[in-house]
């Protein structure tokens, strides 16, 4: 399944009104070949569109040549100019849904590693949780990712929204029954995104972050 992006806008938060559209950028966590999150992450955007308070951009790592960490703390050459053109999107974005599967009781390596390789951009902004696996629902993976968000200074919010034997979930067609509870569970989410987005946006421009 393909998924479209959109370009990241180049105002700078201080010259948005504060009723301006938040840029929500979501985050495909899965790159592995033939990866179930695809499905995952376009009902939800779709669901975020439909928003009109909302400008979404999907950012999924897949298509960009990210390595695993070797040895090292850096990535290698190809992976840092992959990040130089990453870094700008997650830079302009004003909050964040992280798409995510459980592996092993916690999230992707490469998950990981997108996140630990920036820091400023997460810095004063919100982020929910969208997960999906078997029967528990990828919850274990988000309790993980709490903790790592929090020590990047970044919000996440109470209510995620989550798929439990999430391949009995969905069709070639999108989200098989229960989409008006599934539905209902992103509306949550969303407007805590929302107002979560709205307050800290206006409180960076007011008072940049010195965390």
């Amino acid at each position: 399944m393909s998924l479209t992006t959109v370009s990241s806008p180049s105002v700078a938060p201080s010259a948005l009104p504060s009723s301006a559209p938040l840029r929500l950028a979501v985050i495909i966590g899965s790159v592995r070949e033939g990866r179930f999150g695809a499905a995952v992450t376009h009902w939800f955007a779709g669901a975020a569109r439909q928003r009109p308070d909302l400008e979404v951009e999907v950012i999924d790592p897949a298509g960009l040549p990210l390595e695993v960490t070797g040895p090292t703390e850096r990535p290698g050459d190809g992976t840092a100019r992959s990040l130089e053109a990453l870094r700008p999107r997650l830079a302009a974005a004003d909050a964040f849904v992280v798409v995510t599967p459980e592996y092993n009781h916690s999230y992707p390596a490469a998950l990981k590693n997108l996140i630990d390789w920036h820091r400023e951009e997460w810095q004063a902004k919100p982020a929910g949780f969208v997960s999906y696996g078997g029967m528990s629902g990828g919850l274990r993976a988000v309790e993980h990712l709490r903790q790592v968000f929090a020590e990047l200074h970044t919000v996440t919010v109470r209510d995620t929204v989550s798929f439990h034997n999430a391949w009995d979930r969905f069709g070639e067609d999108g989200l098989r029954g229960d989409d008006e509870s599934a539905g209902a569970a992103a509306k949550t989410l969303l407007d805590q995104l929302v107002w979560w987005g709205r307050a800290l946006r206006e409180a960076r421009a007011g008072h940049p972050y010195g965390g």
